[in-house]
């Protein structure tokens, strides 16, 4: 597989790795809160994964024990891209967090259309499996909005890959369809759960979305990551003039896109991990006050950040507020961008020079990267599987050239990653 071709696809490979790849933050992100999403940020198509690789590697299996050629990572890779697709733009013009719903419902209907053709469903089936996903409504989005953010919103993605395998073979099997579950009046998905709203699709079907996805570098929020770069960036210029961020910050404003302000901006009680990892406010002090990127085990309830007395009063004094150009960028396909930007007012009256961060770490248009991925990735790998012969098989396989790589068959990728 060919590292250096990130935006034909090739990179994409190293995401179906599975334990080592679930904190690497996939190609991300977005939470939708307005009609139409940016161009780069996208929801978290990678937990399709979870049933492309499963349903893969028992078909390989099952043609293997037939005598058949098995199924190669191929196969995975092209279902993959489907499922970013048919996600991708469907999450483009429409917003699920509007009326209430979870995306989630997203990854069980992309996963439901990729799973079919992987089974071999006729066109018909596929369409009775797809309807039986949209008669099946979609989650609340309850579990990731203040009071009530918790950790289903860790495993619910998963949960809907896992319903689509099953809507999948029961159509298989003979289960019918809905063939009119989306508009049929009073009972139909569109004025049960959409407000009477029809589905927009903004372009036609290709590899529009995984040629433009953001890669989660750090453990941080994708609507944040640009703000958490630029926390960076200022306590870079606080230790350079030895200024203490428990003792000399006042003030920190934020400039930020309506999304961040609707997702991740948070005062009073953080009650978990899922809320703490949704909180630009605690992500920028913990990165002030560590001198160093937040990491995930400091969002964790057993992190001394969590407990510790200047992390909640500095989160006191750091307020967001929408920048109207901002989201106007956000929204705009040309631009690109989620940006974010930090003002510091210190004690003694003084500021230190706005911090604005447009592009960060991630973003397919920086040429840093790719870089970075693959040492993120290399580095999960070691903490999944240690530094032994396993770790330096999968990384050898992940280093072939993409015809290779592409060749080999499903059962021995998850092989390889077996414990």
């Amino acid at each position: 597989m060919m590292l250096s071709q990130a935006r034909n696809g090739a990179i994409l490979p190293v995401s179906t790795i599975p334990d080592c790849f679930a904190h690497l933050g996939s190609p991300c992100i977005s939470e939708r809160v307005s009609e139409q999403v940016h161009r780069i940020y996208l929801i978290s198509n990678q937990d399709n994964l979870g049933a492309i690789l499963a349903v893969a590697d028992w078909l390989s299996r099952e043609r293997l024990a037939r005598g058949k050629q098995p199924l190669t990572i191929h196969t995975v890779l092209i279902a993959l891209m489907k499922a970013y697709e048919i996600q991708g733009c469907f999450q483009i013009c429409n917003a699920f967090n509007k009326v209430g719903l979870d995306h989630t419902m997203l990854v069980k209907v992309a996963a439901t259309a990729v799973t079919s053709w992987l089974l071999g469903l006729s066109e018909n089936q596929a369409q009775d499996a797809l309807s039986q996903a949209w008669m099946d409504g979609a989650p609340l989005r309850a579990f990731r909005q203040s009071p009530n953010t918790g950790p289903r919103k860790g495993w619910a993605a998963g949960d809907a890959s896992m319903r689509a395998v099953h809507l999948s073979i029961l159509t298989k099997n003979g289960q019918p369809g809905a063939p009119t579950i989306l508009t049929t009046p009073r009972w139909g998905f569109y004025n049960t759960l959409f407000k009477g709203q029809e589905f927009q699709l903004p372009r036609a079907f290709k590899s529009w979305v995984i040629e433009n996805v953001f890669f989660k570098i750090h453990a941080v929020e994708g609507h944040g990551a640009s703000g958490i770069e630029a926390a960076e960036q200022l306590g870079q210029m606080m230790r350079a003039r030895n200024l203490d961020p428990d003792k000399d910050i006042a003030h920190i404003r934020v400039r930020t896109q309506q999304a961040a302000m609707t997702i991740i901006n948070k005062q009073g009680p953080l009650h978990n991990s899922a809320d703490r990892d949704h909180c630009m406010q605690y992500m920028i002090a913990v990165v002030l006050l560590k001198g160093s990127m937040i990491e995930t085990r400091d969002y964790g309830d057993d992190s001394p950040w969590t407990r510790d007395p200047r992390v909640e009063a500095l989160r006191k004094r750091i307020d967001l507020e929408e920048d109207p150009q901002f989201t106007a960028d956000y929204h705009n396909r040309e631009k690109g961008c989620a940006s974010n930007a930090l003002k510091m007012i210190l004690t003694d009256g003084s500021d230190l020079e706005e911090v604005l961060v447009e592009y960060p770490v991630g973003h397919p248009w920086r040429d840093d990267t790719i870089g970075l991925v693959k040492a993120k990735f290399e580095h999960n790998v070691e903490v999944s599987f240690g530094d032994g012969e396993q770790s330096r098989g999968i990384l050898r396989m992940a280093s072939l050239e993409e015809e290779a790589f592409a060749d080999i068959p499903v059962y021995e990728f998850m092989d390889r990653f077996a414990k």
